[in-house]
């Protein structure tokens, strides 16, 4: 069962848009550590764009039902380090994320 929805935008303003979004919409957030965007930053994301996911429990329960509603998944689940995490298309091809986190909320 998918418990919540994940975001994390990359910004080359950091503490700015971490601020506006705790002080303006109330955000919470768990700190998976500083991801500032710009030339140098290792992923590759550039400034204004984003990563949608969401956790589960279960990672393979959710996948399997999943599959069995026709989402197409374009890779199997693999370590990422803060979790075990498979990615699905979406009407409109976007690419979103799902994964069974190493970490707990909070921490």
């Amino acid at each position: 069962m998918i418990r919540s929805v994940h975001t994390m935008f990359y910004s080359s303003e950091t503490e700015e848009l971490r601020a506006f979004l705790r002080d303006k919409f109330s955000f919470t957030e768990t700190d998976m550590g500083r991801h500032t965007a710009d030339e140098t930053h290792p992923a590759g994301e550039a400034a204004g764009s984003h990563h949608i996911s969401s956790d589960c429990d279960d990672l393979d329960t959710t996948v399997r039902e999943l599959r069995e509603k026709h989402v197409e998944f374009i890779d199997e689940p693999k370590d990422q380090g803060y979790g075990t995490a498979i990615h699905f298309k979406t009407p409109g091809g976007l690419v979103l994320e799902l994964y069974r986190p190493h970490y707990t909320k909070g921490s």
